[in-house]
């Protein structure tokens, strides 16, 4: 049997959607006010699902210690209080919140040592949310 453990974890970051394949005009046409040249801010919530067999002396699926550390380390420490925009990896690919999504997605499976990453959640704003699940 599979059981899942969830954890939430808040950042904040700034970004600008802009891509030099589309004018300005374009741009602005696609991104509206979040192609604001001095970028925007966001306080993002992410929500990080592991799943996996309950380990029988343990009786957890990841230790969250272990999960919190990961999440520091490949995350929080990267992103926090950062322009992702200025991130290697957003260059060549814009910084919308599905491209964060997926960034985060990879960084923590490559990442984990216990339990399958199953999904990341982040939430952008009160109304947006983004996934990423395994395939």
């Amino acid at each position: 049997m599979k059981a899942y453990f969830g954890r939430r974890y808040t950042l904040s970051a700034s970004h600008r959607l802009h891509t030099d394949a589309l004018t300005d005009e374009e741009n602005a046409a696609a991104y509206g006010k979040c192609n604001n040249p001095h970028g925007h801010g966001h306080n993002y919530g992410i929500e990080v699902l592991v799943g996996g067999a309950v380990d029988r002396e343990t009786g957890m699926v990841m230790n969250l210690v272990d999960l919190d550390q990961v999440v520091r380390q490949q995350v929080l420490a990267r992103f926090d209080h950062r322009n992702l925009n200025l991130d290697a990896a957003f260059q060549g690919q814009v910084p919308t919140t599905e491209n964060f999504c997926r960034v985060l997605f990879s960084l923590l499976k490559n990442a984990l040592g216990a339990g399958e990453l199953e999904h990341v959640r982040v939430e952008e704003t009160e109304n947006n949310f983004f996934e990423c699940s395994a395939e």
